[in-house]
Formats: C-alpha cells, structure tokens, sequence
C-alpha cells in the first residue's frame, strides 16, 4: 500500500479521548518528576504559580545537573518535545520542551535551566552558582504539585534578578520597561510580607558575603523601586562581576547584535515573510500542513487558529495557494485588483461550467475570457511555484508552514488544479509553461493533509454565490484527491468548531 493513497486515509474522530478529566500533561510530568525524585523547582515568581497550572506562563524549572538527562527522558515519555532555538537565542544550559494539553487545548513551554543563568533577555551573561543551595531549600506548593524556592532565596533572586536583567542600555528590556518594572514590584510585594529580614540576610551572606547580604536586604525592603537603586545595584554587580561569561565590550556588542537580529526576526515574521527562522524551530526540521476543502469548510479559519496556537512559541509561516480572499504574492498583487473591473467587463461574456461562483454558462468560453483567463492563469502558476519553493526553503530551515489549500494536477479546471486545459486556442507550449508549477507540487508534497468534510448543503448555505453543480462537482473530486507521499486526515467540519480545532490540533502536534 503506498503512502498518500486514499485507502492511507484515517478517519480523526472529533471527540476528547475519553469523557474521565485526567491529569493535565504539566502535572503528568511533575509527579514523575517526584516519583524519579527529580531534584528540580520553579525558580521564577511564586505569585505566578496559578497562571502556570493554567497555561498562561511558561514554566521555568532548575535542574539539578546530576538529574538533567533523566528528567529529559521523562518530557519524553511524557509526550513533550523537544524545541530548539535559533542560535542567537540559544544557551547550553537552557533547553524549551512544548507538550500538548489536549484537555484544555493549550500548549505547555517548560524551560529546563541545567545552570542558574540570569541576565538580559537576549544575553544571559551571568551564570551565578547557587544551585546546589536553591534546590535544598525548594519547597512543596501548598496548593499545586510543583516544588518552588524558599521565600527568602526567591527574594534574593529578586533582588539580583532586578539589578541584571533590568539594564535601560538593553532595547529590548527598554521596550518592555513598564511591564518590566511592574512585574517586579508586584513579586516583590507578594514576598515582602511573608520573608524577614533576618531570613533574607541569612540566605545572602551564606551565599554572597555579609557587605552584599546587607545590600540585598537594603534594596528588598526599601520604600523606593528596585530599578531606581542604582547606586546598591552598581556594588551588587561587582560583586558577582566573576561570574560573567563576557565582559564588559562584548556584553555591548553582543548584545546590539543579537537586538537587531531579534527586530529583523520580528519585522519579517510580521511583515517580510521570507524563509528564515527566527525564534524557536521545529524538532527534527519543519514540515507543511496543507488545509483543503471546498470552499466555506472553514480552512482559512482553521489556518488563522493553529497559527496562533503555535505561533508564540514556534516559528509558523502561513502561506496562502487561493486566489480568493487571502493574502497574494508580490506577482499577483496587481492583477487581483483589477479584478473586479474585469468581473464587471466580463459579466455577461460566456464563462467555462466549472467556473466557481456566477451561472456557468457553457464548456466554450468567449475569445475574451479566454485572453483574460490565460494571462491570469499564468500568473497564478508563477505565484503558486513562488510560493511552492519558498515553503520548501521554509521546512528545510525548520519552520511550520501552514498551507491554505494545495497546488494538484489530478483534476483540472478546479479545485487549485491548472486552469488552460479547460481553453480552447491556447497554445501547447503556454499549457506546458502553466503545467510545470503544478507538477512542482507532486515533488515537494505536505506531509500532513487536513481534509475538512462538509455536506453539499452547508457548502450552499455557507457560499450562495456558488454554483449548486459545481459545488457537488468539487465535493466528489476532494473525495479522489490523494496526495503522495502526505498523511491525508479527514476531519469532519459539521462538527462544531471548538471540536473540528480539537482535532486538528491532535493532528498537527502528533506530526510535528
């Protein structure tokens, strides 16, 4: 049985895998974690705890070393994947494991730091040695299964958190300088009324020295911000001065250049849009995932929701084959708007039966349409190579490319098939040149199809302007549509929408 064939089909149920309300996947983890004895703990902001359990943060573990392939075998085990990041964000001692929470649909990022790392959010340049200590002390949550630091060293690492991480001279800390500052203040006044000053001093004199202890319970319980003791922070810092991993030009340079590579990433993920990676790839290279169906099944939709589902968390490109509503290629740009004067020109010239929207009107179109036609059909061809090519480029550097439709040749006329074989007087060689975009789709196929299932009446209902024959046209030829080489998943989309994303959502994160 070869791959892509209808008889590969399955068929994804829409229903949750069982009516019981398991554990969630982050606390599956964490109570192997004490089964194992993991030696671990949430070294970021008890106050947060409760946004963590509910898939608003992620989760930031320390690990002990000495545990660090263990417990990565259990996130394994567990079902969660490993991510890794482009270089400029990357640190050995940090790795990012995503799992799936299908119970509430929500994507759960653990970070496992190997090494206390703290620093400015692109260049972590202190490694402060404090593990040991910090994992002795961790305590048990009194309402969440999870293992958090002691009041007194959260305090601590406060306190030494505000003076590295906050540096106006980082643009991408002054850009986030309120939410920052805010974020800080109010850890703080969590802490303030549970740790003693006796306790926090204890804490950083064995861990620091008894000038610095002094200076940290100074800044802790100070009446003024933490960011506007400048002058403790300035002694603070020379005091850990022997842990950094650059000094004090290079922290410079690096740090410019690892800026403007975060804002390029950023300006082309929400504007460029070219084959790059940018933040975190997919594990063991990128893939496509074509979306297909007639028209009105919910494919741009369902585009839109596992874009941002993925998207803060894994480079995702979407890309769009249509030529409908959805965003167009530099190449067809121009001629998609002039469209609607050529719909108004040619609104009573004869149109092929299989057109899509309008009254067909015969299998001969006019002299007319059929110029017409051919010019935008080669245009058409070129925006679907351009794009065919740079989702290729895009997988082959790791990211996700979402497909809204997808190139075939197994059908023509429609169905995002070639459109000149349906024209009379065109030229064999201009019907070749169109050819040759459509056969690139067989060689650079998806690798997971999501084939959205709906009845010939909710196609109608939901798209009036189509031509009744023509949409039962296109309901049986996506039944015949295979795709070599792909995993094809029919989904049915009469379902409610909530369900039909439960579904895909189960198919993407088995794939990727």
């Amino acid at each position: 049985m070869r791959p892509g064939d209808k008889s590969c089909e399955t068929i994804v149920s829409c229903r949750p895998a069982n009516n019981a309300a398991p554990l969630s996947a982050l606390e599956s983890v964490l109570n192997e974690f004490h089964r194992q004895t993991i030696s671990y703990c949430y070294w970021k902001s008890s106050r947060r705890i409760q946004a963590v359990f509910e898939g608003e943060g992620d989760v930031d573990l320390l690990i002990a070393r000495g545990d660090q392939h263990r417990a990565q075998a259990i996130l394994l085990k567990s079902g969660f994947k490993l991510f890794p990041s482009v270089w400029y964000r990357d640190h050995p001692a940090v790795v990012s494991f995503l799992g799936y929470d299908e119970s509430s649909g929500k994507l759960i990022h653990l970070h496992l730091h190997f090494r206390l790392i703290i620093g400015e959010p692109l260049l972590k340049n202190y490694r402060i040695p404090w593990e040991p200590v910090l994992l002795d002390r961790a305590v048990l949550h009194e309402s969440y299964p999870i293992r958090i630091l002691d009041g007194a060293s959260e305090a601590l690492l406060l306190v030494m958190r505000v003076c590295l991480e906050l540096r106006r001279v980082d643009l991408v800390v002054l850009q986030g300088w309120k939410r920052l500052v805010n974020k800080f203040e109010l850890d703080r006044a969590f802490l303030i009324e549970q740790v003693t000053p006796g306790a926090l001093r204890a804490i950083a004199t064995r861990l620091l020295d008894d000038e610095s202890a002094e200076l940290v319970a100074q800044a802790f319980y100070c009446k003024q911000p933490l960011h506007d003791q400048r002058h403790i922070f300035r002694r603070l810092r020379k005091c850990v001065a022997v842990h950094r991993s650059y000094n004090s030009s290079e922290v410079r340079a690096r740090s410019l250049g690892r800026t403007l590579l975060c804002i390029g990433g950023n300006l082309n993920k929400q504007l460029l849009i070219f084959p790059r990676p940018w933040s975190r790839r997919a594990p063991g290279g990128g893939c496509i995932i074509a979306f297909v169906g007639v028209d009105g099944s919910g494919k741009s939709t369902l585009v839109s929701v596992i874009k941002e589902w993925l998207g803060g968390k894994v480079d995702v490109m979407s890309t769009y084959f249509g030529t409908g509503d959805g965003k167009p290629s530099f190449w067809l740009w121009p001629f998609k708007r002039m469209m609607p004067l050529f719909t108004w020109v040619l609104s009573h010239k004869p149109k092929p039966k299989c057109a899509s929207h309008g009254p067909a009107s015969g299998p001969n179109p006019g002299l007319i349409y059929s110029v017409l036609l051919t010019v935008w059909a080669l245009m058409v061809a070129l925006d679907k190579w351009k794009k065919l090519i740079a989702a290729r480029r895009s997988t082959n550097r790791g990211l996700i490319v979402l497909a809204d439709r997808f190139p075939q040749d197994q059908i023509l006329g429609f169905n995002d098939g070639p459109l000149l074989r349906r024209l009379r007087w065109v030229p064999a060689w201009l019907v070749g040149l169109e050819a040759r975009a459509y056969s690139l789709a067989r060689r650079v196929p998806p690798d997971l199809v999501i084939k959205l299932v709906v009845r010939q009446e909710t196609t109608a209902r939901r798209e009036p302007g189509m031509d009744p024959i023509v949409i039962r046209e296109r309901i049986a030829a996506l039944q015949q549509l295979n795709f070599a080489g792909a995993r094809v998943a029919l989904v049915n989309a009469e379902q409610p929408l909530a369900e039909v994303i439960r579904a895909v959502k189960r198919e993407v994160w088995n794939l990727i």
